[in-house]
């Protein structure tokens, strides 16, 4: 006669398999489906123009981890009367956890920056549409670098690094297994007007990314804000 506990077991081991199995990865989601991330971010808009032969003076996403984390790194510094921008954007066909590893909040101490404030904000993008991202102000001896930057997992929009783990639960429990980028836009000096700046580029540079490539950049739901077809 089977005993009660090991019925209890049994039951365990099956429950336990059953979320094992809906937790398995079965469909990619790709919403940079062709083309590169240097090819879908615009050269030029506006006032502004890229220089992707300029030295791009923060941290980058160099070494063995970033080249297996990432299918892609776009680094450009973009110029205009008022100022300069440095962009860096990180791609992967398939995310991971590790992925947060190369968040600024991690980086950008691991090589001497002191992390002077941190904060998630909203960038808005015209047409109603809003972007999450998190802004940070990091100083050293020498400098002191305003950052705004946004991380994309499939079609989630996560804000920090325990969101980013969240939305890695999520899209596995969908069974999906995504794309992603980390897109990092920062200026150096008066972080007022850093920032004010900043908004203006990145508004700017998003509406100046193809219709059809936007969501690669910002997901599906901001695109289609964006490109009017979504009504409020």
């Amino acid at each position: 006669m089977i005993a009660r506990r090991d019925l209890i077991a049994s039951a365990m081991a099956l429950a336990a398999a059953g979320a094992a199995e809906a937790l398995r990865p079965r469909h990619t989601l790709i919403l940079l489906n062709k083309g590169t991330m240097k090819d879908a971010l615009p050269s030029e808009m506006g006032g502004w123009q890229a220089d992707a032969t300029a030295a791009d003076m923060s941290p980058e996403l160099a070494g063995s981890l970033a080249t297996t984390l990432y299918g892609e790194i776009v680094s450009r510094v973009y110029y205009s009367k008022i100022g300069a921008v440095m962009l860096l954007a990180a791609y992967g066909k398939t995310q991971s956890d590790a992925l947060q590893l190369h968040r600024p909040e991690v980086c950008y101490p691991a090589v001497g920056y002191t992390i002077e404030s941190t904060a998630p904000e909203t960038v808005p993008l015209g047409g109603g549409a809003q972007l999450p991202v998190r802004k940070l102000v990091v100083t050293n001896q020498e400098r002191r670098e305003n950052i705004v930057y946004w991380t994309r997992v499939g079609e989630l929009l996560p804000q920090s690094g325990e969101e980013q783990r969240s939305a890695r639960f999520r899209n596995a429990f969908q069974g999906l297994v995504p794309d992603g980028v980390l897109l990092r836009c920062s200026t150096l000096g008066d972080s007022e007007r850093g920032f004010q700046v900043l908004n203006g580029f990145i508004e700017e540079l998003v509406r100046a990314t193809a219709p059809a490539k936007r969501a690669a950049l910002v997901g599906t739901e901001i695109a289609k804000r964006m490109n009017g077809q979504v009504r409020t």
